[in-house]
């Protein structure tokens, strides 16, 4: 008969904290999104100020639904509670909305190349779904409650 041990590994602290620094940056890219100052805007190419200008609306809630939820996941993971992977689910939502747009209904890819824009949003993506698979191994385990 095998015990199931509700203590987390090390390893799930340090993934734990790893996650919540890279949600942070997600958040902060948010906000820099939010409020890009009229310098920024200025400073970036043709093309980029006129994809930026063009965004939807509702981009800015996808983007929002891609990172805020992971941060509060992040948080929720390391405070052991099994709200984490509902919440990473949405962020995972949020970055498929985020970045089918962008790649579905733009010509980012024809105009910058695939080799300059893909990867890090499949980085991105990768990053969501090891989130959720985590979450889901912690609960599966007992750490999470």
């Amino acid at each position: 008969m095998s015990v199931a041990r509700t203590t987390p590994p090390v390893w799930f602290w340090i993934v734990g904290g790893i996650f919540l620094l890279w949600a942070a940056a997600g958040v902060f890219a948010f906000y820099a999104h939010l409020t890009l100052s009229e310098a920024s805007l200025a400073a970036m190419s043709a093309y980029d100020r006129a994809t930026y200008l063009a965004l939807p609306g509702w981009f800015s809630y996808a983007y929002g639904l891609a990172t805020l939820p992971a941060l509060a996941g992040s948080v929720a993971l390391l405070m052991r509670s099994t709200v984490a992977r509902p919440l990473y689910l949405a962020s995972l939502l949020g970055v498929i909305i985020q970045f089918g747009w962008a790649f579905g209904a733009t010509d980012l890819i024809a105009v910058k190349g695939a080799a300059a824009t893909v990867p890090f949003p499949l980085f991105i993506a990768a990053m969501a779904v090891l989130q959720i698979w985590v979450a889901g191994l912690a609960t599966g385990r007992g750490w999470l409650r």
